[in-house]
């Protein structure tokens, strides 16, 4: 099956821009503080329950990863862009970075005992994010966590230049509300809900969800 055109737009534009991003787009360290306190409340939630690995989906250069595993997390990482994981593994030569897709993940079901999504979901057409979610749940155990953040609205975006390098892919910016509904719909039980104006480095409106799978009656 051929893979879908909005995954390669995203690999080859990510792969046309990892070096100008790295440079650009700062470390967690410097995210504001509700965003720093929902990425520390959800280490805590998985490393209390401790049913398994956390996957860091869209992980970039690895930044946001490495933090987990600061904070003790048991962590990997996954992207769509063969160069990000080479400058997320040349950084972080500790820990694990695959390439790979959040629409046909390479895990079992039941085996990650949380997912973070972080501003990455927003290049995955609406029509596609069903199935995104559906693997999702399908790789979580049971009582996992998923940590959902990214940007909210109603508007699809088509740059033709991002970092100062030309792309191709889109974002799909969502209401905040569509987002749950479509969590709702995969099966998860949204927990937590935080929505944030634009304001810092941030211009526009952004927000985290904390959703959880259903433990097994």
């Amino acid at each position: 099956m051929a893979e879908p055109s909005f995954l390669t737009a995203v690999r080859e534009s990510y792969d046309t821009i990892a070096a100008d991003y790295v440079e650009r787009v700062p470390p967690p360290a410097e995210l504001d503080p509700l965003s720093r306190a929902m990425l520390a409340g959800f280490a805590e939630l998985v490393r209390t329950a401790g049913l398994g690995p956390v996957a860091d989906l869209g992980c970039g250069p690895g930044r946001v990863t490495a933090h987990l595993a600061g904070l003790e997390v048991p962590v990997f990482g996954v992207d769509l862009s063969p160069k990000m994981v080479g400058l997320a593994r040349h950084a972080y030569p500790h820990l694990r970075f695959t390439e790979g897709s959040m629409t046909a993940l390479e895990t079992g079901d039941d085996e990650l005992g949380g997912i973070l999504a972080w501003y990455s979901t927003h290049h995955t057409p609406p029509q596609w994010l069903p199935e995104v979610f559906a693997e999702f749940h399908r790789t979580l155990a049971p009582g996992g966590y998923l940590l959902w953040g990214d940007y909210v609205g109603d508007e699809r975006l088509q740059p033709t230049h991002a970092y100062g390098r030309p792309v191709s892919y889109e974002s799909h910016l969502l209401p905040l509300d569509r987002m749950v509904d479509l969590l709702h719909r995969a099966g998860f039980v949204v927990t937590a809900r935080l929505e944030q104006a634009p304001g810092g480095r941030v211009h526009r409106p952004h927000a985290c969800l904390l959703a959880r799978k259903p433990e097994t009656p």
